[in-house]
C-alpha cells in the first residue's frame, strides 16, 4: 500500500477548511485537507503534515508565498487547488494565471513527490455561478493539460455531482460546509489509493420551503455573505489579510 511521510497542502480557503469549524483545530478549521492527513498519519508512525493555505488568496499570491515554503519541506504528497479566487473577479487572464500555475505545478512535480490538482467544481448552467460556467470549464481543461505535462493527478470536481446538493455547503454559498469537506477527504484519499476510515456525511432532510420563503433566504444570504464578499473586493481587502498558515511547518497530527 502507498504511504506518506511528508504532505503540504496549497491553496485557498478551500484548503485551510473555511466552512468547516472546529475549535480543536488551528484557525478553528478543520477541512478535507486536516481529515486526509489524519488518515495518512494512521499508516505511518512518522507522518507530518503542514497546510499553508489561507483563505482569500488569489493565485498569484499563492505562488508567491506558499510554493517556496513547500519545496523547503521535500514533501512527498503535494496538494493545492489555486485559481478559484481569480475566477470570482470580474475579469482574469486565465491563459496567464494558469501558464504561472503550470510552471509552479511543474517545480513541485520536479521534487518527485506526488501531486495532486483539481479541477474547477461544476455548478450548472442555473447556479449562482452558471454565469461563469464557461470560464470554470476553460480553466479545467488548461489545468488538465499541465497534470497531464507533469504526471500530476487530477482530483475532478467538475464531475462529482453529488455537490450540486446544497446541504454539502456552507451557507454562505461559496464554501463548502462539514458535509461537503468530509466527502471531498473520501475522494482524495479514494483517488489516492489509500484505505480510511471516513463515513459517508449524515445530511439532514431536504427542506421544504414556499417560494416566499426561499426569497427571503436569498435576501438573507445576499445581506449577509454576497454583499460582505462584494464590498471586500471594492476596498481591496480580503479575509484572509490578518490569516496565517494554520499549519507553517511540517509536524506530526495530535
Amino acid at each position: 500500500m502507498v504511504s506518506f511521510q511528508r504532505y503540504v497542502a496549497l491553496g485557498d480557503s478551500f484548503t485551510e477548511g473555511v466552512g468547516d469549524p472546529d475549535p480543536r483545530h488551528p484557525n478553528g478549521l478543520r477541512g478535507w485537507a486536516d481529515r486526509v492527513a489524519e488518515q495518512l498519519a494512521r499508516h505511518h508512525p512518522d507522518f507530518r503534515y503542514a497546510n499553508l493555505a489561507i483563505r482569500g488568496r488569489k493565485l498569484p499570491a499563492i505562488l508567491e508565498e506558499q510554493i517556496e515554503p513547500a519545496l523547503a519541506m521535500q514533501p512527498d504528497l503535494v496538494t493545492i487547488y489555486a485559481g478559484g479566487n481569480d475566477m470570482l473577479r470580474p475579469k482574469v487572464d486565465l491563459d496567464g494565471a494558469v501558464a504561472a500555475y503550470d510552471e509552479a505545478l511543474g517545480r513541485l512535480a520536479g521534487t518527485g513527490a506526488r501531486l495532486l490538482v483539481w479541477t474547477a467544481f461544476d455548478a450548472g448552467p442555473h447556479g449562482i455561478f452558471g454565469s461563469l460556467r464557461g470560464r470554470f470549464a476553460l480553466y479545467n481543461e488548461l489545468v488538465r493539460e499541465s497534470a497531464d505535462r507533469y504526471g500530476a493527478t487530477v482530483v475532478d470536481f467538475w464531475r462529482m455531482r453529488e455537490y450540486r446538493d446544497w446541504r454539502y455547503w456552507d451557507t454562505d454559498r461559496l464554501h463548502m460546509g462539514p458535509a461537503g469537506h468530509q466527502r471531498m477527504a473520501q475522494h482524495v484519499l479514494e483517488t489516492l489509493g489509500i484505505p480510511h476510515a471516513i463515513d459517508d456525511p449524515l445530511l439532514p432532510p431536504l427542506p421544504l420551503r414556499t417560494a416566499r420563503e426561499q426569497r427571503r433566504e436569498n435576501l438573507d444570504w445576499a445581506r449577509t455573505s454576497a454583499l460582505p464578499w462584494v464590498h471586500r473586493r471594492l476596498t481591496g481587502r480580503s479575509s484572509g489579510d490578518t490569516v496565517t498558515p494554520k499549519r507553517p511547518t511540517l509536524a506530526p497530527i495530535e
